[in-house]
């Protein structure tokens, strides 16, 4: 317990995300049950936790001695920017950015610079959210906010302040049941106004010794819907009249305020709950609820560099197909029966013939490039577990995203790492449908893995590479996706390509050769491996892909 008057140092403040943590796990259910909105997929509790616990983290184990609580503040918001979970986890998140950045180089914190970060904090959090709504959490920590400056005009101390924040956002959050009409249709509170009630009555009791008794009306009706089923088991959230089927989470690096603004406005025509918060120097965390989550993701890809790309599908039942217009016909997706299936991406007709011959089955390259019927031709396939071989046609965002979309209650859908169909041809070669689903897989990849695979083309503009400038008509060989030989003759760039693939050793010897090929190359290549090389096996098969004029791969 501080005494009146007393500021609260760096270790006060870890004593306090510990407690937190304990105390949102003991309640994490209770905050679940109340979840309505922005999404009633009853998950606001466990994703405070999980970002908290994130935070937490930031601060590594236990230190001696006194800390700054402005350094504590400092890793305590980078924990939980990176660390976030959902919409409630990144207004958590935002919210410690607030906090930090108000109190950053105080080695205390009395009553008047509590209320101050507060106020930074809800400042931070509202301009960080595209439309925020009154009745949320937003609500209660401005309320909360407003309690403590009024409480501290005429004094310094910490615990009066927090007591009053506390008090205040309790009353407000009470409140919210009668300002948001989800809310007053489920009878219940605002269930990210209670996790921040949570943590600052936590905050009470490391800085007075007391936890505060509260009788707090939280559901005025049983949380359940027409049917009787409990509103947290719902999984799909209409705004004016839209369904929102997914949560799209990603960092964006590299950046700048411009192009944050216009990633802002673009997700807010792809979805709603739109969030995008900094780290306080050159980065941003994104979060929309959206029903085309490769649209979102391709929005922040003009954004910036992004990671931690997180989709996660509120709602994918076996009998819809994906789109978000409710008027639309229903397509049925047929339930898959057992075995497992191999879906491979492939251009040209000796390619395709190929993987058809192994088992697999087609889809050109530029059917795959649609998502859309990508993920139809994932969910026409009639198996349990479907292995799908990109062989390098699909972008990650789609990769993530048609993923996401893919797996349901009824199958489970694995993207192998093939970045060529040469690499893809490696893998489909030890595939063995009588081995269990995860080590097939597992299999497969560490085949693709294994093989060194590089292509030959001609430039088709003048571009700076690794390897000094190219220009149009140059022919160009590629060590996987860069270039690594400039030459005017193409059998002279094709010699060095496998001189510098086969520097590390190999065995066989694999080419696919494409549609644009000039005649004879693949048999020259062919004889200056046996002359050179002759311990090697070499395999040619006509591809006739269009994009490589050589695709060879060692193992």
């Amino acid at each position: 317990m501080l005494e009146v008057g007393e500021g609260v140092d760096g270790r006060a403040l870890r004593r306090w995300v510990e407690l937190g943590l304990d105390t949102l796990g003991e309640r994490c259910h209770e905050i679940n049950t109340l979840n309505v909105f922005p999404v009633p997929d009853g998950d606001t509790g466990t994703n405070l936790l999980a970002t908290l616990r994130a935070a937490a983290d930031e601060l590594g184990g236990p230190v001696d001695g006194a800390l700054s609580v402005g350094a504590v503040a400092e890793a305590l918001a980078r924990g939980a920017f990176v660390g976030a979970r959902g919409n409630s986890g990144v207004i958590l998140a935002q919210g410690l950015r607030g906090v930090a950045d108000s109190i950053a180089g105080l080695n205390t914190v009395d009553g008047r610079d509590f209320a101050r970060a507060l106020d930074r904090a809800a400042t931070t959090v509202t301009g960080a959210l595209s439309t925020p709504t009154e009745g949320t959490v937003v609500t209660v920590l401005r309320a909360a906010a407003g309690g403590a400056g009024r409480a501290v005009v005429d004094t310094k101390s910490l615990q009066i302040a927090v007591w009053a924040a506390a008090d205040a956002a309790a009353t407000a959050l009470e409140d919210t049941t009668e300002q948001l009409d989800v809310l007053a249709a489920a009878g219940v509170v605002d269930a990210g106004g209670l996790g921040l009630l949570i943590l600052l009555d936590c905050l009470v009791e490391i800085v007075s010794g007391q936890r505060p008794d509260r009788r707090l009306r939280l559901t005025s009706t049983p949380v359940t819907d027409a049917g009787g089923r409990d509103i947290a088991d719902h999984a799909v959230v209409e705004h004016d009249g839209v369904s929102q089927d997914y949560e799209v989470m990603y960092i964006v690096d590299g950046s700048d305020r411009a192009r944050i603004g216009m990633l802002r406005a673009r997700l807010g025509e792809l979805g709603d709950s739109v969030a995008i918060v900094s780290d306080g120097s050159a980065g941003w965390s994104v979060h929309v609820h959206c029903c085309d989550p490769g649209a979102a993701v391709e929005a922040g890809i003009a954004a910036g560099r992004l990671r931690r790309i997180a989709i996660t599908g509120f709602a994918l039942e076996a009998h819809r197909a994906g789109s978000c217009d409710r008027s639309a016909p229903v397509q049925r997706i047929p339930v898959p029966g057992s075995g497992r299936a191999v879906l491979a991406i492939v251009s040209g007709d000796g390619a395709a013939a190929l993987f058809d011959a192994e088992g697999a089955t087609v889809l050109s390259e530029e059917t795959a490039a649609d998502p859309r019927l990508l993920l139809d031709a994932i969910r026409s396939l009639p198996s349990a577990d479907v292995l799908v071989l990109p062989n390098g046609w699909v972008p990650e965002q789609h990769i993530v995203a048609v993923g996401a979309q893919a797996r349901d209650g009824y199958r489970e859908v694995m993207f192998l790492p093939s970045s060529s169909m040469i690499q893809g041809l490696a893998s489909l070669a030890v595939h063995d449908p009588g081995r269990a689903t995860v080590d097939d897989a597992f299999a497969m990849s560490e085949a693709a893995a294994a093989t060194r695979w590089g292509s030959l083309r001609y430039a088709t503009e003048r571009a700076l590479t690794w390897v000094g400038t190219c220009e149009p008509g140059d022919s160009l060989g590629l060590a996987g996706r860069d270039v690594v030989v400039i030459e005017h003759d193409l059998v002279a760039a094709g010699v060095s390509l496998l001189d510098k693939i086969l520097a590390a050793g190999g065995e066989l010897v694999t080419m696919l050769v494409g549609d644009g090929a000039p005649d004879g190359l693949a048999e020259q290549l062919t004889r200056y491996l046996d002359d050179h090389h002759p311990e090697l096996e070499v395999v040619v098969y006509q591809g006739g892909q269009r994009s490589d004029l050589l695709q060879l791969g060692v193992e």
